[in-house]
């Protein structure tokens, strides 16, 4: 008896871990990244809209572009976007691996036939006390 009730116990506390260890995509995230040698900025805002993730894409020369096809599988978060510069529309995919209130991926872009990645970081904003 005192096996089953030390198992029960073991098991309903790495579910409580695992629960306590779940990925939240939510917020808003500073993010950097660098093409050629140059260090860029943009912001991404998730939310969350009933049981589906939606969400918001802002660059220092393009505001509000939304997201398409936002989904999280355990911690890795997938959106595409589209960057608008110099008159010309470059769809963005995103692949990101979320810890915490920090995350790490990539962005694919085709640029002239060519298939183009980079690396981007990001941190959550705090949230104002």
């Amino acid at each position: 008896m005192k096996a089953i009730l030390s198992m029960a116990l073991v098991l309903g506390l790495c579910g409580l871990a695992g629960a306590a260890d779940k990925v939240d995509p939510v917020g808003t995230w500073k993010c950097e990244y660098k093409i050629g040698d140059q260090m860029l900025t943009a912001e991404l805002t998730i939310k969350k809209d009933g049981d589906k993730l939606v969400g918001m894409m802002n660059w220092p020369d393009q505001k509000d572009e939304k997201l398409k096809d936002v989904k999280l599988k355990e911690s890795t978060l997938t959106f595409s976007a589209v960057r608008k510069f110099m008159g010309n529309e470059f769809p963005l995919d995103f692949t990101l691996t979320v810890e915490g209130d920090k995350f790490k991926g990539k962005s694919a872009v085709e640029f002239g036939g060519q298939k183009q990645e980079y690396d981007i970081e990001g941190k959550r904003e705090k949230k104002d006390k």
